[in-house]
């Protein structure tokens, strides 16, 4: 049986050429998107917590915002192309379920590792000069990477488990693909004038997504600084290994395991549950 290709939104016609030829690969648009997520995500903690910004010390919420809005665009400009997973978690969860096609899993994953180094950059360039003006090494490491509270590996494993479960089964029941007809079948199109045309919520899935990303951050964010994503924790934490800035300090390698297996494990019980369901 053949997998159905689940986009978090609807494909759309910019998706195509005048000839029906594609203008952008799923793997490329997975690499910007994930970069635009990181770039506004790690964007918004330096804001916060790095000296001399104009937006020093301005709190958990306004971070948590500003990781919903990466999501957000993100998934609006570039679902139409790839789906916007943008997120190992969500191609691992989505495949476990039956939605996504296990031989791109491995491509859009390195797709997403590469765009969350490139998004860890970009924030190290905007905010280079205020990386110099901050002491403390912890902090410049929290620009990239997450960094527990309180450093309890299996409690803080636990807590990425349950923050990637939550937004992998909601985004399987959130960013529906399709609707369900009539006669109760689903059907991801639907055909206006003898052409096919996607059918869902379109670039609106963004949004569901992106508050599901807000509500993760407010809600469970608190032990571990929510990763819940792969891609998210590993590529930004390689930038903070090999960028050039002074009293650098450690990037961290012993915790690094736990933000990417923990979402993972949560990523394909999601899956699962998804299926018994």
């Amino acid at each position: 049986m053949d997998v159905p290709e689940v986009y978090l939104v609807a494909p759309s016609k910019k998706n195509n050429n005048c000839n029906g030829e594609q203008i952008m690969s799923p793997i490329l648009a997975e690499f910007i998107g994930t970069a635009i997520l990181l770039l506004f995500g790690c964007g918004v903690v330096a804001n916060v917590i790095l000296n001399k910004t104009k937006g020093n010390s301005s709190g958990w919420i306004v971070i948590t915002w500003g990781w919903g809005m990466g999501v957000f665009i993100a998934v609006f400009t570039m679902g139409q192309f790839s789906g916007a997973h943008i997120n190992p978690a969500v191609t691992l969860g989505l495949a476990t379920a039956g939605l996504f096609d296990w031989a791109m899993v491995v491509p859009y994953i390195l797709a997403q590792v590469a765009g969350g180094f490139v998004g860890g950059f970009l924030t190290w360039l905007t905010y280079k000069d205020h990386f110099e003006a901050t002491e403390d090494e912890t902090t410049k490491l929290g620009v990239f990477s997450t960094i527990p509270e309180i450093r309890n590996y299996g409690s803080n494993f636990m807590t990425e488990v349950i923050g990637t479960f939550i937004l992998i089964f909601g985004i399987l029941y959130l960013a529906s693909p399709g609707f369900i007809d009539v006669n109760g079948e689903f059907l991801s199109t639907i055909t206006i004038n003898g052409e096919e045309v996607g059918f869902g919520l379109g670039a609106l899935s963004a949004l569901p997504v992106a508050l599901l990303v807000f509500g993760i951050g407010l809600a469970l964010g608190g032990p571990t600084g929510y990763a819940i994503n792969p891609a998210r924790d590993l590529g930004p934490r390689i930038a903070h290994a090999v960028l050039p800035f002074s009293k650098k300090g450690s990037s961290d390698w012993a915790y690094s395991w736990v933000p990417i297996v923990a979402p993972s494990v949560g990523a394909v019980l999601a899956g699962l549950v998804y299926l018994l369901l």
